[in-house]
């Protein structure tokens, strides 16, 4: 468990948060420019002093009552900003060996052979930085962090300052970090897309404060929420490979309480994989429809709607009703016209159509 309570009060702002994560799999704070997400993690490495108390699992580096702070150089972090940082007068092999300084060497090296392997950085070792393309800088910047073999990961917005050609190229390789090493990674980003692909806990912030926290399928899914009110709202499915359709060119992924058609995928059957359904791309019947081109059409129970003067959203359970135990969540905007023309209320057995289902 990584617990952090954390104050700071600056003229104009504050951060004042209680924050709880797991210490596995990456947690994104997620907010809109300014809320506090790069205080929060600066303070979690120690270049920020703020007040309060920071442990991770067995081990404090910071508890005011005690007169405990541990300096950043002391603490088995390794940061990722936005800008590689490399220096540029080594080439990449030295960059990497600079970051082994810290660990003496010896058995980090092995470790270090994987990291490079995972990051597909092995033929770039004897190329200096300004040689390499954004994204190949911003994945050296990485193996560098991991090459102090740190027990906790932070990434300040790293894919921030990439085109989205150079995005595209790297995110598959954080996503082999994720699956493929024990550490937990804590991912400061406002972007939606890096978030529904790479996140499994999710801290929203806003103004300084955490409004809520949670595993993203379930935070994702609420109405209650300013994530809601985004033009890219939507719920991420975790599911797995169920069926294939060459003839279609389709497969369908199942997950807890149905199942989902979406564009051919060549992963393996029963390979898990990560869908995103935005909001906009759902709507909703009385009764089931008829000769219609949409091919998802799920049974749903309406959980909650929130309405303001135009839209409303929904939250509905696929697979059980209020109260029921494993299911899945989607949303739908639709006009308020219709959701009072269809006298929604919670509770009501509804028909999901789901328009487009991407696979992240």
């Amino acid at each position: 468990m990584i617990e952090a309570k954390l104050a700071l009060a600056r003229p104009g702002f504050a951060i004042d948060v209680t924050l709880e994560l797991p210490a596995q799999g990456i947690t994104a704070l997620f907010g809109p420019s300014g809320c506090g997400k790069t205080t929060v993690l600066r303070a979690l490495a120690g270049l920020e002093r703020a007040r309060g108390h920071i442990a991770i699992n067995d081990e404090v580096w910071q508890d005011d009552t005690r007169g405990i702070f541990v300096p950043t150089h002391r603490r088995p972090l390794g940061y990722v900003i936005q800008e590689a940082a490399l220096f540029p007068h080594l080439d990449v092999r030295h960059n990497l060996i600079y970051g082994l300084r810290r660990t003496g060497g010896g058995s980090a090296s092995a470790e270090l052979d994987q990291v490079i392997e995972l990051l597909g950085i092995g033929a770039l070792m004897n190329r200096r930085p300004a040689t390499l393309s954004g994204g190949e800088r911003q994945r050296v910047a990485i193996a560098r962090a991991l090459a102090t073999r740190p027990r906790l990961l932070l990434m300040d917005e790293p894919l921030a300052a990439l085109d989205a050609a150079r995005k595209a190229e790297i995110l598959p390789y954080l996503e082999r970090l994720h699956t493929q090493l024990a550490l937990p990674i804590i991912y400061v980003t406002h972007a939606m897309d890096e978030l529904a692909r790479l996140a499994d806990h999710l801290v929203l912030m806003d103004r300084g404060r955490a409004l809520a926290a949670g595993p993203l399928t379930e935070l994702l899914s609420r109405t209650d929420l300013p994530i809601g009110r985004q033009d890219e709202a939507g719920v991420v499915i975790e599911a797995r490979v169920a069926e294939h359709d060459a003839a279609f060119g389709l497969s369908r992924i199942a997950f807890e309480g149905g199942s989902l058609w979406v564009g051919e995928t060549d992963k393996p059957l029963g390979e898990q994989v990560r869908a995103r359904v935005l909001a906009r791309d759902v709507s909703v019947a009385r009764v089931p429809p008829a000769q219609t081109s949409v091919v998802n059409v799920l049974p749903a129970v309406l959980e909650s709607l929130q309405a303001d003067r135009s839209t409303a959203l929904l939250r509905l359970a696929i697979g059980g009703g209020p109260g029921a135990g494993t299911r899945t969540w989607l949303l739908a905007r639709i006009t308020r016209r219709s959701c009072e023309s269809l006298a929604l209320r919670p509770g009501d057995t509804l028909y999901a159509q789901v328009k487009g289902v991407a696979l992240m």
